[in-house]
């Protein structure tokens, strides 16, 4: 597994759906497709309070900007081939357009921003990255 931060901007594919883990903390999961000419799919994962938030904001067709841990793992698809899949871990995001409510008709103030980086969720120390 290899992860970066990155900050991606594309338009939400499909609805976010949340579930909630063993120990009752929300995670809501959702695809962004950031090429409006082709299909380029990632998938976003958002926890705790942006979960909530995310559930509360972002719907199909919104055009959001997210931020968060890149990750790039493998998985073993049902044929037993092995796949890489990519997705974001979220740590802020903001909606620049809405499905419902293009941005144009917003001032600047009301475009939805929310923003929360829980530190104990962070998976490596700055000494561990090599570059």
């Amino acid at each position: 597994m290899s992860l970066a931060k990155a900050v991606l901007s594309g338009t939400v594919f499909r609805n976010p759906e949340k579930r909630f883990t063993g120990n009752n903390i929300p995670v809501t999961s959702f695809t962004l497709n950031i090429d409006d000419k082709e299909q380029s799919l990632i998938r976003i994962v958002a926890r705790g309070n942006n979960a909530e938030a995310i559930e509360q904001a972002v719907s199909k067709d919104d055009r959001i900007v997210v931020e968060g841990r890149l990750q790039v793992s493998a998985i073993q698809s049902e044929d037993g081939t092995e796949k890489k899949i990519m997705e974001l871990d979220l740590s802020s995001f903001e909606v620049l357009s809405s499905s419902n409510s293009p941005v144009q008709n917003k001032s600047k103030d009301e475009v939805v921003k929310f923003s929360e980086v829980e530190m104990d969720d962070v998976l490596i120390g700055e000494e561990e990255i090599p570059f």
